[in-house]
């Protein structure tokens, strides 16, 4: 780990932070917290964990922050329900580390699928790696059909309008480099607004991210992972389909008027 520990940024506190968005998360944030401690100990490079709750109506804020009293380096954070975006930016704006992940709150890529993504930023000179349920070693269990129709025709829709050469922009496992993320939220401009919601919100933020990306000549590496479809998924088919296509246009006719350039 010497070598990738001189890759520090010299302004960083920590290697890595990872940033888990959780609402309504109480049956998986401790198993999640525990599996994601255990990993980074065993790494030995210096790590923080930051659960964003946004706005849980259950026990996860209290389930997080009493485990969290057993180390520092975990660090819980309430936030109002503004849906799974802006909770995420604002991880990204409170840590850290010379390199970011953020990761569900489920676990539905196992922590461990990590060490591929870093591999392609610290050895291979990539600004962005990404989980990706497409690809040669790509493995995904227990997805209903209807989730994985939906979802491959969405990505059709962004590969023709935004970004060509990415199969699946929706993976909630993502690691960036602490200044191109920094640099990608900046410009972000669906999210600017942060409004109090009452339901679920599941966004198609990732897509904007990456959109700008690309638009700011980062090199991107998707990468073929494990991922787990939850029993207790919060994705509603429809509406969720709806509010994504929604904001793939908005992306889309925001880059027409030139608000990306």
């Amino acid at each position: 780990m010497e070598g990738r520990q001189e890759k520090l940024d010299k302004d960083s506190l920590y290697y890595i932070s990872i940033v888990i968005p959780a609402f309504n998360e109480e049956k998986n944030i401790l198993g999640t917290l525990k599996k994601t401690e255990s990993f980074f100990e065993g790494q030995g490079y210096s790590y923080e964990i930051l659960v964003m709750d946004d706005g849980s109506k259950d026990s996860t804020y209290n389930i997080a922050s009493n485990y969290a009293r057993t180390n520092p380096l975990i660090k819980v954070f309430r936030l109002v329900h503004r849906g799974k975006a802006n909770t995420v930016i604002d991880g990204i704006k409170m840590a850290s580390g010379s390199y970011i992940l953020f990761t569900d709150a489920d676990s539905a890529t196992p922590i461990y699928e990590v060490k591929k993504l870093l591999h392609y930023i610290t050895d291979q000179g990539f600004d962005i790696s990404i989980g990706s349920r497409e690809g040669v070693g790509a493995v995904r269990k227990n997805e209903p059909w209807l989730r994985h129709f939906m979802g491959r025709v969405f990505n059709t829709i962004i590969q023709f309008l935004l970004v060509s050469d990415i199969e699946d922009t929706q993976c909630g496992f993502k690691l960036f480099t602490r200044d191109v993320a920094s640099n990608i939220i900046k410009r972000m401009k669906l999210y600017t607004i942060a409004e109090e919601i009452s339901v679920p919100k599941v966004t198609a933020f990732d897509v904007e991210m990456l959109f700008i990306a690309r638009k700011l000549g980062y090199k991107i590496k998707p990468v073929p992972v494990e991922w787990n479809y939850g029993e207790n998924s919060k994705v509603n088919n429809v509406r969720d389909s709806w509010n994504n296509l929604l904001e793939v246009l908005k992306i889309w006719w925001n880059n027409r008027k030139g608000l990306y350039d």
